[in-house]
């Protein structure tokens, strides 16, 4: 299955009648590989700033999470494997892979808990397929 095929059938998928807003595989080098029209371009210090949270959880909740340029307040997530960021009534998942991150950017009137769903059962799924 190919990169965008899983952004396409398994990342902007319809829950409950919602979808995603945008959604994204990044390897971690910061390369696109496959995203969703509409995915904000992210910047390496996005990226790089994203990395270092995963590696030293918090080092975002100060600053912020960025994304293409738009922050986000980082809210509870889990060390080392999920950041969650919230922007007025939308915000944004992104679960670290053996590889990659997946990113989903969600708005009304998608809940914060479907986006956590949907990005966070693809990242599992692929950590267990060995990426």
């Amino acid at each position: 299955m190919s990169w965008q095929t899983y952004v396409d059938e398994h990342l902007m998928c319809d829950v409950e009648g919602n979808v995603l807003t945008a959604a994204a595989i990044i390897g971690q080098d910061g390369s696109v590989w496959a995203q969703s029209p509409g995915f904000p371009e992210v910047k390496a210090e996005e990226i790089a700033g994203i990395m270092n949270d995963f590696n030293e959880p918090g080092s975002l909740a100060p600053t912020g999470l960025f994304l293409g340029g738009t922050k986000y307040m980082v809210i509870q997530g889990e060390p080392g494997a999920v950041i969650r960021g919230k922007k007025g009534p939308g915000g944004a998942t992104i679960k670290k892979t053996n590889m990659a991150l997946i990113i989903g950017i969600y708005d009304e009137p998608m809940a914060p808990g479907q986006c956590n769903i949907v990005v966070e059962r693809l990242g599992d799924y692929l950590i267990e397929q060995g990426m």
